[in-house]
């Protein structure tokens, strides 16, 4: 037993820690995702489990995430009715639909498509998220009922109508953020826990007349797959919106801590983990799960050393659910300061001015997706598509520019090609030599300096042999300097019997073309 102990004790301890973290953070994110605050305690007990199973790191902690609960109200809003049965099945057939993308990605080996979401896509998307999430809270945090509109509408209405306000909501929700707050400084101390406690008492003692969580259902997990299977497709888009989006901020976790332990880590397994739980949150009646920062840099703080410590929260979070009645009291403005809390730190206004300075290309890639992600809201998964196409768009524009410098000294031509050669942007290397040629006709000798070139393929390579081959016929002396390594195989293929290209790719001068 002490053997034991001594190998689990610190995943037990950790565990139980993010544990009571978790449960006020999984209510809150339910209501963010538009369901009742039950089913976000259901998606945080089994499914921690089934991935703990099958996980590759210690300590990632999976579970109701603020962006994926977004992500998640943002695909069903407008199919149901916010916080009904049918939406309530729709949310627990998407879990499915994701935890069905995220497995299949990861047995295909197909972890790296995560990473289809570049830097600044992810700093567009999240930052425009975070804006969306607190626009989303604020209502509830002054407990004002504003008239039917957009998030932001809401939210600005909100804002100019105080007059509206609840005080006793406002102080809760103040208070909330204020506790949490200061316990950011101090990650053992259970600060969103003390929060929903003392928030409980003081309801209970002033007689809180509020919205409140209310009482809750004595089955908290219902196991079912009577779900509307008719509508998958109508979820399959951001259903793999949220696997890959959700995924990528897992990946980030768990890559981090396994480079600053110096551990090996495997994005597929943890792409099936991921999956994993959330078949098993689709099947028991939750909602879409993902990694949490917060909750693993705890868990890892507070001493967990194997995967197993995701289990010992999904058991803890289990055994609390027959006890899940003392919550009924609970405020819900207390609920919107914490998710308030929770997502600020996600803001990055300081990384995009950085960018602006940086890349003019990707910062319209950044920008383009924050503004279309809060334009499209709530349907912010066509944020990230249209983000992802930008991305790819700026990538292309940068691989099609090939910029060309040229100096004419004596009856010497030097060209410069600066970029990739291929097959978009032969032709253009092309008509760039020869106009240079032609308006050097005195030259005799032609030099053509490749150290600007990153890459070159088989296109390329068979255009540029061409260029040589016609200067040669017309009288020129052609030669190579600096000619890219990582190219060699195209410029063989090509230049084999050259001895300037074979010097320059390291290469001795008797060596076999085809070697």
């Amino acid at each position: 037993m002490r053997r034991i102990w001594r190998e689990h004790g610190g995943d037990v301890v950790a565990g139980v820690s993010v544990a009571l973290v978790l449960v006020p953070q999984a209510l809150a994110y339910a209501e963010l995702a538009g369901v009742p605050p039950q089913v976000g305690l259901s998606a945080s007990a089994l499914p921690l489990i089934a991935a703990a199973l099958v996980a590759s790191s210690p300590y990632l902690q999976t579970g109701p995430g603020a962006l994926t609960a977004l992500l998640t109200l943002g695909a069903l809003e407008g199919l149901a009715p916010t916080g009904s049965a049918e939406y309530i099945q729709l949310a627990a057939l998407l879990a499915i639909v994701v935890g069905a993308s995220r497995a299949v990605l990861g047995l295909l080996r197909l972890g790296p498509l995560a990473y289809l979401m570049s830097e600044p896509v992810l700093m567009g998307f999240t930052n425009a998220a975070v804006i969306l999430i607190i626009a989303s809270q604020l209502p509830t945090a002054v407990a004002a009922s504003p008239p039917e509109g957009g998030v932001l509408w809401s939210a600005a209405w909100t804002i100019v109508h105080p007059a509206d306000w609840q005080v006793d909501a406002l102080l809760f929700a103040l208070g909330t953020a204020a506790i949490v707050g200061v316990g950011r400084r101090h990650r053992l101390f259970p600060s969103v826990l003390v929060a929903m406690v003392l928030a409980i008492v003081v309801s209970e003692l002033t007689g809180y007349d509020g919205s409140v969580v209310g009482s809750l259902p004595d089955d908290l997990i219902d196991f079912s797959v009577d779900l509307p299977w008719s509508r998958v497709g109508e979820l399959i888009l951001p259903g793999v919106v949220i696997a890959l989006v959700g995924f990528a901020e897992a990946a980030s976790i768990a890559r981090r801590y396994a480079t600053e332990d110096r551990t090996p880590w495997n994005p597929n397994r943890e792409l099936v983990s991921q999956g994993a739980a959330n078949l098993v949150s689709g099947v028991s009646g939750g909602i879409p799960v993902g990694g949490s920062f917060a909750r693993s840099s705890l868990n890892r703080l507070a001493g967990a050393r194997t995967r197993w410590s995701g289990a010992v929260t999904g058991l803890a979070v289990l055994a609390f659910l027959p006890f899940a009645g003392v919550i009924s009291p609970l405020p819900r403005a207390v609920l919107a300061g914490i998710v308030i809390v929770a997502v600020s730190g996600l803001l990055t206004p300081r990384a995009l001015i950085v960018l602006m300075s940086e890349s003019k290309a990707q910062t319209i890639v950044a920008g383009g997706t924050l503004v279309a992600t809060l334009v499209l809201a709530p349907h912010i998964e066509l944020g990230v598509a249209i983000g992802i196409a930008l991305s790819i768009g700026a990538h292309l524009y940068r691989e099609l520019r090939l910029e060309d410098e040229s100096s004419a000294e004596g009856d010497t031509l030097t060209l410069r090609p600066r970029g990739v050669l291929w097959f978009a942007t032969a032709n253009r290397m092309e008509q760039t030599l020869v106009d240079k040629m032609a308006a050097h006709p005195e030259t005799t000798s032609l030099v053509i300096d490749m150290a600007g070139v990153g890459r070159i393929d088989y296109t390329a390579a068979a255009v540029l042999a061409r260029i040589v081959s016609d200067a040669e016929r017309g009288g020129q002396e052609v030669s190579f300097i600096n000619v890219p390594l990582q190219s060699d195989r195209p410029l063989m293929a090509h230049f084999g019997h050259r001895e300037d290209v074979r010097r320059g790719l390291g290469r001795s001068p008797d060596l076999d073309p085809g070697g």
